[in-house]
């Protein structure tokens, strides 16, 4: 109860000086869209059925990725006054921001949706297989939690982090096949949908909802199989380094 009231007045609070308020939970990912679609399909034309599906699903979950472990490198510190003068459990911190951001996912899955199945000509449709798309998104914020988990803590004895972390995401929405054909992606970089789990959520999720076909299993087990690992060693980072947040920040 505690942790899903932190996560509602979180996300109010993201929203609460803006005039638009909620609304930029849904201009974000539509803004990015239209720059993506310009750029991709009219200027350089590669030719992908429903192109802004396509895209649009890429993007709310890399987003959520991205506000997920971003979001919260510095959340020992800025939220060390929940830890430390009340009875609150560090993970319950984190775990009431990653939902604040799921609230907020499941706001921009629902216009994905309605787009996808109502206005999006020449798809067929939601199935049976769309299903699969729970447990690639509970397997998305596993995998979001371990980054947040071992991002925080590092932050702890290296505050240059923040601006790695930048670096690298930037590096890894060009290795996701965000933007391109996964043919063309696979071509290019042979592997790196294994060595990029985002590439196998991304992947996965476009078959069961765009495709009506199951997951790719093995790819699916793999990015199981990386964020259950990913997150344990971040558990193993907040005993170690977590528990002495309030003396070193």
């Amino acid at each position: 109860e505690r942790i899903w009231l932190l996560a509602k007045i979180e996300f109010k609070l993201r929203y609460y000086e803006n005039k638009l308020g909620l609304l930029w939970a849904f201009l974000k990912p539509i803004s990015e869209i239209f720059i993506f679609y310009i750029a991709f399909e009219i200027v350089l034309k590669q030719g992908v059925p429903n192109f802004v599906s396509f895209l649009f699903i890429a993007l709310i979950l890399w987003n959520f990725f991205i506000e997920s472990t971003a979001g919260t490198i510095q959340i020992l510190n800025n939220k060390k006054y929940l830890y430390e003068y009340t009875n609150m459990n560090k993970i319950e911190i984190y775990l009431s921001t990653i939902l604040s951001n799921c609230i907020g996912f499941v706001f921009n899955l629902s216009l994905f949706l309605i787009y996808f199945q109502f206005i999006d000509k020449g798809t067929v449709g939601l199935n049976m297989n769309s299903l699969y798309i729970i447990p690639i998104f509970i397997n998305l914020v596993l995998f979001s939690l371990a980054f947040s988990l071992i991002l925080s803590n590092v932050y702890i004895l290296a505050k240059d982090i923040t601006q790695i972390w930048l670096v690298i995401t930037g590096i890894g929405f060009w290795l996701s096949p965000i933007l391109f054909k996964l043919e063309v992606f696979r071509q290019a970089l042979p592997g790196v949908d294994y060595l990029n789990p985002i590439s196998g959520i991304i992947i996965n999720a476009r078959n069961v909802i765009l495709y009506q076909k199951p997951p790719e299993w093995e790819l699916f087990a793999f990015d199981w199989a990386y964020s259950i690992f990913l997150l344990l060693l971040g558990f193993v980072l907040l005993n170690k380094i977590g528990s002495k947040a309030a003396e070193k920040l």
